[in-house]
């Protein structure tokens, strides 16, 4: 437009245009119609049920898959991508929830791999170290650059999958679930970085299924459901209830259902227990129909307790009372003999045989129901097992013979759970029940939870989300450093206390 001899020219707002694109595998309609518009330098995030089609749709814009119909413009010119290296050439980063990283290699290799001699063609092992170093730096993440990747923790690999992808030249960057294995600590080191990148003009899309971060860290927030598109928010002008609202299609009054009243026998003991490396002098109890929450910061010691209980890690001291009576615990079979059962904090490596039927997986935890003579499964009884925890857990699958990769991370959890429902257990340790879990499933796990307990299983509870280990258990111990420093009850169970007494104390030197 031309006025006055001065040209004026209409700059695009928008770093990503998505308009009424579709996919299908086979006859599922995986994206029915969406529609996506990012303003340029800010942080726009997207959430969903799993299924929603939130995958599909970073898959698309990455080139991993392409899109039947639709148009997709970046910065105002269309793209039709049809492979990683086409998205990766128009400036476009995606760090999926899966670590992509090689453990064995160091961890400026990792960030390098494309490219080790950064455009040379011998290797300058100094200088890769002091750039990855760099890198490393400017996020805030204390990471050497020489240690062995495989040595880190889960969360600082995921801090290297970050820096692996900042490290190139990227404009749009895309984060699914990023903070799934951070903790609070290490969440807000993620947010100032990603609060400089905007800064710096960036764009990044941010999936979660935390509520409160995408309230914290978003400037729009998009709601898909069933493939579509089902509105686009402002946060400073809604709440978390009008998310939930968009993302179920119905209102969920109360997240959480009513706390039962335990019984007051006491199912298990725990005495003066202590591993080698970690654990020192932990003593709690467990009652008939309770519900007990584990608290803590990332390595405080948990998973540690729940590792020992079903016989995976070697306890050096302690007792172990079960209905009065000690125990010795081994390994897992017979921590299963003593009835008790454990959902792990990782269900793909060590919950669930991801390649197998869904049936096999409900039943691998008690083999000797579903045998005949001479150890044959007998398919039609292991069947209607299957089919009778499947809906007791409102399990939604397309068959029990598909494999169990197939299903949402919500109803994978189900699938997890309803293996030990199968058996004689009636103690249930959960590690992180909800992980990777949208709301609306979130809202049926507690409820199984809920229901168990009033069943009369006893539920040891871990969870790194305060909010559900507030709001689900009828006592509170809080970790920190390998031992329980503080027991809550009642009022007293709240995020202030449990933060007091999970940060470590240090002596004044």
């Amino acid at each position: 437009m031309k006025g006055d001899n001065v040209e004026v020219y209409t700059v695009n707002p928008y770093a990503i245009e998505v308009h009424q694109v579709k996919k299908s595998f086979g006859g599922v309609h995986a994206l029915k119609s969406i529609n996506l518009k990012v303003h340029t330098g800010t942080i726009h995030a997207i959430i969903g049920e799993n299924g929603a089609g939130k995958s599909t749709l970073m898959k698309i814009l990455s080139g991993i898959y392409t899109k039947d119909s639709g148009k997709i413009f970046i910065h105002g010119e269309e793209k039709n991508f049809t492979s990683p290296i086409h998205s990766k050439e128009n400036h476009i980063g995606i760090i999926y929830q899966e670590l992509a990283l090689s453990p064995d290699l160091s961890v400026a290799e990792n960030i390098f791999l494309d490219d080790l001699g950064m455009g040379n063609r011998m290797i300058r092992w100094k200088k890769l170290n002091e750039h990855a170093g760099r890198i490393l730096d400017e996020l805030g993440f204390p990471i050497n650059p020489r240690t062995r990747t495989g040595n880190l923790s889960i969360a600082y690999q995921q801090m290297v999958e970050i820096a692996k992808s900042l490290a190139k030249d990227v404009n749009i960057l895309i984060l699914d679930e990023p903070s799934a294995v951070l903790s609070g600590k290490e969440v807000a080191m993620l947010f100032t970085q990603l609060r400089k990148l905007k800064a710096r003009g960036v764009t990044i899309i941010y999936i979660s299924h935390r509520l409160e971060e995408l309230m914290a860290i978003a400037d729009e927030i998009t709601v898909i459901k069933d493939g579509e598109t089902i509105v686009t928010l402002d946060p400073a002008s809604c709440n978390e209830e009008d998310i939930i609202t968009h993302m179920v299609g119905r209102k969920i009054e109360t997240l959480y259902p009513e706390k039962n009243i335990p019984g007051d026998e006491v199912v298990l003991e725990v005495k003066h227990l202590a591993t080698r490396t970690l654990l020192q002098d932990v003593t709690f109890t467990l009652h008939k129909g309770e519900i007990v929450g584990l608290a803590g910061l990332i390595g405080a010691g948990r998973t540690e307790i729940a590792r020992c209980l079903f016989g995976i890690d070697k306890m050096t001291t302690g007792t172990i009372i079960k209905n009065g009576n000690k125990i010795s615990i081994n390994n897992p079979s017979q921590a299963m003999s003593h009835g008790i059962g454990l959902v792990p904090e990782s269900r793909k490596e060590q919950g669930a045989i991801l390649v197998r039927p869904i049936r096999e997986n409900m039943t691998l935890s008690n083999l000797k129901i579903v045998s005949r003579l001479f150890g044959f499964i007998h398919r039609r009884h292991e069947q209607h097992i299957s089919q009778m925890l499947r809906q007791k857990l409102n399990i939604k699958l397309g068959s029990i013979e598909d494999a169990i990769a197939s299903l949402s991370g919500g109803n994978q959890q189900k699938v997890v759970i309803a293996k030990w429902l199968n058996t004689e257990c009636n103690i249930l340790i959960l590690d992180e029940p909800t992980r990777g879990v949208d709301v609306g499933s979130k809202v049926e796990i507690y409820n199984i939870i809920h229901q168990l307990a009033e069943r009369g299983y006893s539920i040891l509870l871990i969870s790194s989300e305060m909010v559900e280990v507030i709001n689900l258990s009828h006592r509170v111990y809080v970790m920190s450093e390998g031992q329980i420093t503080k027991e809550l009850v009642g009022e007293a169970i709240s995020e202030q206390n449990i933060m007091r007494y999970a940060i470590p104390k240090r002596n004044a030197a």
